[in-house]
């Protein structure tokens, strides 16, 4: 047996069967029937207490955005407060070790003053050590 003309003959079906479906379905009326106004009013009650609700929901929304808001300032101002606290801390801190630090002898500039005489002195003691303590007379110069 062929299988051409039993799968067109199956389309064929399926396609009589589906207008025959279509041709039952009632048209669905057009005027609205008695029971629709109280339907009608139903779900206009429902709109309103959706409506309502809504209204309630956005207002309370409102109302937490502005707690939150103020728990953040909150919570911010006690993060400062605590760190300001901690920055008092440490300069105490710091005023106190500066007070314990010993008072240098020199400021840098004047260390730096004694240390260049230090190198002059050595170098002439080890320009007199080296020349064996005697000093050149005026002739030995000329030559």
């Amino acid at each position: 047996m062929r299988q051409g003309p039993l799968s067109l003959m199956f389309a064929a079906s399926l396609l009589i069967v589906t207008a025959v479906h279509a041709e039952e379905t009632p048209l669905a009326p057009t005027t609205p029937a008695p029971d629709s106004s109280a339907a009608l009013s139903a779900h206009q009650a429902q709109l309103d207490s959706l409506e309502q609700r809504l209204a309630e929901s956005e207002r309370l929304r409102a109302e937490l955005n502005t707690q939150l808001q103020g728990s953040a300032e909150l919570r911010e101002n006690a993060v400062v407060s605590r760190l300001r606290q901690e920055n008092q801390r440490l300069n105490l801190r710091l005023k106190e070790a500066q007070a314990k630090q010993d008072p240098s002898l020199l400021n840098e500039e004047q260390t730096w003053f004694a240390l260049g005489g230090v190198t002059v002195l050595v170098a002439m003691l080890c320009g007199s050590l080296l020349t064996g303590g005697r000093r050149k007379s005026r002739r030995e110069w000329i030559n």
